[in-house]
């Protein structure tokens, strides 16, 4: 320990020395400061404060004493290091290099805008462009061309625009009583598109009614930046996660590569997990592109369980009748029917495996931090207790208990709470496919329903076994169907690795014709293309890994939009358009179509159920607890129908936070849910329900 001590205080004193070399200066945080407004306040970013004070990572407080590095220390460390600067007298010849933009090299060199477009000219009709010669004017020549242009006429003052959400050039320029050619002169890297959140250079006086861009660090509560009267922009930090790449970045927050890299010039170096980004506030991220599917089942330790407490507090969730794309089911709204005072009883059997939780020696913080199963188990209890909650608020007449199920795969202690079970009006869980069973055949003889919350693996044939989410099979029906209701011509791209993707497809559904493929096993793009009908919509199923074959069938499909509707089809999750070789607009042009268990809704109820779980939890619900919110909010809204759960099931569709419940009787008994979205990808990003 006291070596560790030492080392401390060593790292200390050589950082506390490097600090006094005037690299860095000392900042007083104000009141409702945020790390982005002190960075931009600095002409620095987040990642380079956050370099000097890890501990502001989790959040600010009022004189709080920050390091802050200096632009121009900053500026002289990159000088010294790049090896496309050529001292020539005071001035400093810059080759562009590719993604190097306006902002991150005038913060390389310590140097304006201003500046740097008086002494290169040309700058002001094309742009940074790779490979320029550019001349970087030594500071005191770079302060008076700045300063000079100004005295000339009558120190006019520069004022800078934010880019709001669907803002136009026109729009802006309007505003500023200018045109949109002295719009992009003054800003060429605006010429070919108008990223949001970019700052724009204006000439001229604000008008009082606008107001720039502020900062938050705190998310916003919907799921789309929020507009005020005045147009700000709130921006919250977000830390870069392993293996985020600029294509999944651009996903969740809805920006290009070149937007991103405007809002952080560090990412010009490229995407490092760590860094933390200036992005808009407000934005979850969606449904991933590879069929966002809720987990499957992992490994957990067994021990001797307890019974668990619930708390209090509520919301009210009741969705609105609607329609389905899938067989034109209806979605039936979930309200207690009048006269239904009996009391009914819901059990969950969750396995927390307390007694192991309790007996590690690494303590009880530790192990959830690396439990994986404890940490999924948790998420799902955190959201049924805000089913719970809302049952209360809603007044329902139901008891909840909650037990441990103390489960490994093949182990649970369900047949020891057999008589906790006997009365129960439903059972939701275990967790694992075998205990389920376990369970449903148990209580059979009971007619108690279990529900299986996560498993999606094939039951055994179990009247009373109800299973939540669909399997493969179903969800891969679910987008044929669809298409076929819009009486597409189907084509499939299936490469000769994807042995299980053709069995299905030639068993199931008949009629879907197979593009050719060459020698080698790549794509014949010819032969595709005359598959292709210019009369009908034409559904192209993708079914690859090979990079090299995802490139072609996008190629040739955005060809034949010219003369064709085409549409880009996915039945399963695919890694490969996870990567920055794959050009996320294209997918975009061509609507990129799905099937998920899951959907993304801005409706008012769900808005609700996300702030309030936010509140109550300090943190955004997680897939695994908006599902324990589902399960247990819709099962105990079945109870209140004045049916049993069984009779509900076999006539209700009904829809909640992210899931949809569509249950159906199998052939060989037991239930399954057919409740699948069709998503897609509509031109402005986001992503739809397909009608």
């Amino acid at each position: 320990m006291k070596y560790y001590l030492t080392l401390l205080s060593l790292v200390f004193f050589i950082s506390s020395s490097a600090f006094s070399q005037e690299k860095v200066v000392k900042y007083k945080v104000s009141s409702g400061e945020t790390i982005n407004q002190i960075a931009q306040k600095f002409k620095v970013t987040p990642y380079d404060i956050y370099k000097l004070n890890p501990d502001a990572r989790t959040g600010l407080s009022p004189n709080t004493v920050l390091l802050i590095p200096t632009a121009a220390g900053e500026a002289k460390k990159e000088v010294s290091e790049t090896k496309t600067a050529v001292v020539s007298g005071k001035e400093i010849i810059h080759e562009v290099q590719p993604k190097e933009t306006f902002y991150s090299i005038e913060k390389k060199y310590g140097i304006s805008d201003e500046a740097l477009k008086a002494a290169n000219p040309f700058l002001e009709k094309i742009g940074v462009q790779i490979g320029q010669k550019l001349v970087i004017p030594a500071k005191g020549s770079a302060l008076k061309a700045a300063v000079k242009p100004a005295k000339e006429k009558g120190a006019e003052k520069y004022v800078y625009h934010d880019v709001q959400p669907k803002e136009t050039k026109f729009r802006i320029a309007k505003q500023y009583n200018m045109t949109v050619e002295e719009l992009e002169k003054r800003n060429p890297d605006i010429v070919s598109s108008l990223p949001v959140g970019y700052r724009l250079t204006i000439k001229g006086t604000a008008p009082k009614t606008e107001h720039v861009a502020t900062e938050t660090a705190k998310p916003a509560e919907n799921k789309k930046p929020v507009e005020s009267s005045k147009k700000a922009v709130t921006y919250m930090d977000y830390q870069v996660k392993p293996k985020e790449t600029f294509y999944s970045l651009g996903r969740v927050f809805h920006l290009s590569q070149e937007e991103l890299v405007a809002l952080n010039p560090s990412l010009s170096e490229g995407v490092k997990e760590g860094m933390v980004l200036k992005v808009p506030a407000g934005y979850i991220a969606p449904a991933p592109i590879i069929a966002a599917q809720v987990p499957t089942d992992k490994p957990a330790d067994s021990s001797v369980g307890k019974p668990v407490e619930n708390s209090g507090g509520g919301i009210k969730i009741v969705d609105k009748v609607k329609s389905t794309e899938n067989e034109n089911a209806e979605i039936v709204e979930l309200t207690k029917k009048r006269g239904i005072n009996e009391r009914k009883k819901v059990v969950l059997l969750l396995p927390f495996n307390l007694a192991k939780v309790q007996s590690d020696t690494s303590g009880t913080a530790n192990r959830i931090k690396n439990d994986k199963f404890l940490n999924m188990t948790l998420d799902f209890y955190s959201g049924a207790l805000m089913a719970i909650d809302s049952a209360k608020t809603l007044k329902l007449p139901i008891d909840v208990a909650i037990y441990d199920s103390q489960e490994t795969k093949t182990t649970s202690n369900v047949v020891g709470l057999t008589q906790k079970l006997q009365d129960a009006d439903a059972v939701i869980g275990p967790f694992y496919q075998s205990n389920a069973e376990t369970a449903a055949s148990m209580l059979r003889s009971y007619n108690v329903p279990v529900i299986s919350p996560l498993s999606k693996d094939s039951a055994n044939p179990i009247d009373n076994l109800y299973q939540t989410i669909p399997s493969n099979d179903v969800i891969r029906n679910a987008v044929f169907d669809y298409m076929r209701s819009k009486n597409g011509n189907i084509v499939a791209v299936v490469d000769k690795k994807k042995e299980s993707v053709i069995n299905y497809i030639k068993q199931n559904q008949k009629g879907v014709a197979f593009a050719s493929l060459t020698e080698t096993g790549g794509l014949d793009v010819a032969n595709l293309k005359s598959l292709l009908i210019p009369s009908r919509m034409n559904y192209v199923v993708m079914e690859t890994g090979n990079t090299a074959m995802v490139k072609a069938t996008i190629k040739a499909l955005l060809d034949s939009q010219k003369t064709c509707q085409v549409q880009l089809v996915i039945l399963e999750p695919n890694s490969t358009l996870d990567t920055d070789e794959i050009v996320f607009d294209n997918l975009v042009k061509l609507k990129l179509m799905y099937p998920s268990v899951t959907r993304e809704s801005d409706e008012q109820p769900v808005l609700i159920y996300e702030k309030q779980y936010r509140l109550k939890n300090k943190a955004n619900p997680t897939t695994y607890a908006t599902r324990g919110f589902d399960v247990t909010f819709d099962t105990m809204m079945r109870l209140m129908q004045g049916k049993t759960f069984q009779e509900t099931a076999d006539l209700m569709t009904t829809q909640q936070v992210d899931n949809k419940f569509q249950y159906y009787r199998k052939e060989d008994g037991g239930h399954a849910n057919k409740g699948v979205y069709i998503l897609y990808y509509d031109s402005d990003l986001t992503l739809k329900v397909a009608n």
